[in-house]
């Protein structure tokens, strides 16, 4: 690690193909999808996303199946466009930015050949252009970026301005408590001495790691309202024998999502899901 690299956002251009392999290629990312799928469809019904199976091969919209009335979606830092998929194949039209030109190219492989109800646009921006010209959405998307900006509390209060008076938004960061224990776990002392958070250059370990307290504390501030928390991977990632983690994949999903709402599990889940309200006007 190095301290002296430049205070920048993370631009995923060259770690665009190891996050898709490792993350969403894996048991790591259909236990993300899973827990997002139960909030969703516990907080977000008029977005029709209940689904039998909502993992990393996502269906195909069925013509014949209930549909959601059509909304904006914004997929801030989006990405692959798993999610951004996922609401347009809904019928809900999205907007998918992004800085990394490698990952909007993946996002196009994956939407290479479907047939989608609702339309995507990619654009390849910095989040913090996004301003009300292009209109105020009915939900905001921003997985797993807030961890990677310089000023996560300014992208906040920016995310919560686009959100129409009602319009929900669903907000997963990088857990500081989660990494604590893991390298506790695996006595790392002296990073956690020095309180060494930033990874290496081709790290997957984000670079500013968040504290739930300080979330919630940026949350209050805003005209926004929390209407459910979740940890992510609450205990997978602590199972450091492969097979142990390998031999029950069903039960380890079940576990999780049995768990990622209670306290104490759902803080030390290396990641926290919020789904917030903007409250009216």
């Amino acid at each position: 690690m190095n301290d002296s690299q430049p205070m920048e956002d993370r631009n995923f251009d060259d770690l665009a193909h190891r996050f898709k392999r490792n993350v969403y290629a894996s048991l790591k990312g259909r236990i993300r999808l899973q827990v997002l799928a139960r909030d969703f469809a516990d907080f977000l019904p008029e977005f029709n996303t209940e689904l039998p199976e909502f993992n990393t091969e996502l269906p195909e919209f069925e013509a014949e199946g209930p549909k959601a009335a059509h909304r904006r979606v914004l997929d801030a830092g989006g990405g692959q466009g798993q999610m951004a998929l996922h609401f347009a194949e809904r019928g809900h039209d999205v907007l998918l930015c992004d800085i990394s030109a490698e990952m909007l190219a993946l996002a196009r492989e994956n939407m290479a050949g479907r047939k989608l109800p609702g339309r995507v646009e990619l654009r390849q921006q910095a989040i913090q252009a996004l301003n009300e010209s292009d209109g105020l959405y009915d939900l905001v998307l921003c997985h797993a970026v807030l961890e990677w900006v310089v000023e996560p509390q300014a992208l906040l209060q920016q995310l919560s301005a686009l959100l129409k008076p009602g319009a929900a938004l669903s907000l997963i960061y990088y857990n500081q408590n989660g990494l604590v224990y893991k390298n506790l776990l695996r006595t790392n002392f002296k990073k956690l001495r020095r309180q060494q958070w930033r990874g290496y250059r081709g790290s997957l370990t984000p670079n500013w790691p968040l504290q739930p307290q300080q979330v919630r504390e940026w949350i209050a501030d805003l005209p926004l309202q929390v209407e459910c928390e979740s940890g992510i991977r609450v205990f997978y990632d602590y199972i450091f024998d492969p097979q142990d983690r390998s031999r029950d994949p069903e039960g380890i999903i079940e576990m999780e999502l049995a768990h990622s709402r209670l306290m104490p599990y759902r803080h030390l889940g290396r990641y926290i899901h919020l789904l917030c309200r903007r409250l009216p006007d």
